[in-house]
């Protein structure tokens, strides 16, 4: 009896929860190297330079590069309280805030998926995202920070949840400028939404003006936004984009920058297209994944900015799909194929030599049969389960 009962929703057997052992040992582990030496594979050095350049009132931007600070004046309002513990406590909370989000995100989706093993799909989804995800999480990125708090603005603008989607819209834009593709995608879900958005928008704009003179922060958004010209228009400098261009750069296939700018027009059109689908005709446990899978591969491949580990944004999401698919339909070919994919395509990053011939290319063209079998397994259950609900509606 006693042993029957460890089979319930939520109970434990060792072998359902190896996955999230390994994400929290993962984490441990990170937290012994930061500890060791903080400076090493970290970019938060670029975030204290941000906070420190701030509380001195000086520039932090460098408009003849791409490279460095490149987040907005709220970021670094955001990483002050880090920057001030220092670079052994500060970097080991900020690790900490981020992984927190992200794990923390993960849980809420697998309740609203109400799967009757939640920890063996948990487990399951950690496991498949570790390769993927341990470079962010070992650099300390911002990258999983943004992906907790878009994953958890995603299904909260989904709940129609106004204070939590301004808050998460805020914490989403603070980490990453590039949350404002999910804060304008939850505004085309949700119109009602639009309003507390906007206030999510204007309290992150507005946020640094109360810690530093008027002017300078004035200043400082006119060099951002000049920054933003240089990376989405003009030829970058110390910088080179891991997005779809990448495929076509390694090749030595220059693409126009009107052409990609095109592409990404078409490619935002049809990420809208396709969540507005998931979202009033999608199976409703499953719509927010799906959602918020299309606007992280979105955000990665068609964001001019994006490097080799953005792509940690799709590790945990493509985890959890991946894992769904094989509760619903076990040991089959896809989520075989997609699993394995997934998997030791993280992995490119652990070899230097291998890193260094597939790195900026390979993340771009790996995750994209991922990102198609996927999306194509969750619109083929949502006409599976429309079919089933029509038949039981038939008249016999």
């Amino acid at each position: 009896m006693a042993q029957s009962q460890t089979s319930t929703r939520w109970g434990f057997r060792w072998f359902d929860a190896v996955g999230s052992v390994l994400w929290i040992v993962l984490f441990c582990l990170v937290i012994v190297l930061v500890l060791t030496d903080p400076a090493v594979h970290s970019v938060v050095i670029s975030y204290s330079y941000g906070a420190e350049r701030f509380l001195a009132t000086l520039p932090m931007y460098d408009l003849q590069s791409t490279a460095g600070f490149v987040y907005l004046p709220a970021s670094a309002v955001l990483y002050v309280p880090f920057y001030e513990f220092g670079p052994y406590l500060g970097d080991v909370l900020w690790r900490l805030a981020g992984f927190a989000v992200l794990t923390y995100a993960a849980f809420r989706q697998t309740r609203i998926l109400d799967d009757e093993k939640p920890l063996w799909l948990i487990s399951c989804a950690f496991f498949l995202a570790l390769p993927l995800s341990a470079g962010a999480v070992r650099n300390g990125q911002a990258t999983i920070l943004l992906t907790g708090a878009c994953w958890l603005l995603t299904l909260v603008a989904i709940e129609s949840k106004p204070m939590r989607t301004a808050l998460w819209a805020a914490i989403g834009l603070a980490s990453k400028p590039t949350a404002i593709v999910m804060v304008l995608l939850a505004g085309g879900m949700r119109p009602r939404l639009i309003p507390v958005l906007v206030a999510a928008i204007a309290a992150v704009m507005l946020l640094p003006y109360p810690f530093a003179p008027h002017q300078y922060v004035t200043g400082l958004y006119r060099e951002f936004f000049g920054l933003m010209d240089i990376v989405s228009l003009k030829t970058q400098v110390r910088f080179t984009p891991a997005d779809f261009t990448a495929p076509f750069t390694t090749l030595g296939i220059a693409m126009p920058a009107v052409v990609a700018s095109a592409v990404r027009i078409v490619a935002a059109l049809a990420t809208l297209s396709a969540a507005l689908w998931f979202l009033h005709n999608g199976e409703k446990r499953s719509a927010g994944l799906a959602i918020f899978i299309l606007a992280a591969y979105y955000m990665c491949v068609f964001n001019p900015r994006v490097e080799g580990n953005t792509y940690a944004m799709l590790a945990l999401p493509f985890g959890m799909a991946i894992s769904l698919m094989f509760r619903k339909q076990g040991m089959t070919a896809l989520p075989i194929v997609l699993g394995t994919l997934l998997f030791l395509g993280g992995l490119s990053g652990i070899e230097s030599h291998v890193h260094k011939a597939t790195n900026l290319w390979f993340q771009a063209v790996i995750t994209t049969p991922i990102f198609i079998g996927i999306i194509w397994w969750l619109w083929r259950q949502t006409r599976t389960t429309e079919a089933t609900a029509a038949s039981v509606r038939a008249p016999t």
